[in-house]
């Protein structure tokens, strides 16, 4: 198996994506996207958006900030509806040194053999937030404990 993991990936605008990501190909990377590309991010409403000039936006950013960004693909499948759900990674370090790491979830959609849609679940690596325990009771009171009598 590559190093990237993309050959867990099926044949097609998702694989060609990812291996354009890794090579820092803007061009080719966002010509896999359907011009009215509609990314959702559950978690964070506000952060959705819709068209491929978005995801030129983002990844120019990114590429610039990141020089050495790299994206592994840890796991992938196929739905019986044919959406491709991927569990990844990426990484690179900032201008200032530090490492950003972030992993997560997307759940990809194809339609005329372009990336038409994704449901994105990425988000930043904390090492540092506690164990368990602790998030079962920021979960519970908040992370500053709450109005706790």
């Amino acid at each position: 198996m590559d190093a990237s993991g993309l050959d867990r990936v099926p044949e097609g605008p998702v694989r060609r994506m990812l291996a354009a990501a890794n090579r820092h190909d803007l061009e080719a990377m966002v010509s896999e996207f359907a011009d009215d590309y509609r990314n959702t991010t559950p978690v964070h409403p506000a952060r959705s958006f819709t068209g491929s000039a978005q995801v030129r936006k983002n990844w120019t950013a990114l590429f610039a900030g990141l020089p050495d960004l790299t994206l592994t693909v840890h796991d992938a499948a196929t739905g019986p509806d044919g959406k491709i759900w991927l569990e990844w990674s990426n990484g690179g370090t900032r201008p200032d040194g530090s490492v950003q790491r972030a992993a997560g979830v997307a759940i990809l959609t194809v339609h005329d053999d372009r990336i038409s849609a994704a449901q994105f679940y990425l988000e930043p690596v904390d090492q540092d937030s506690g164990d368990v325990n602790d998030a079962i009771s920021e979960a519970l009171h908040g992370a500053a404990g709450g109005d706790r009598p």
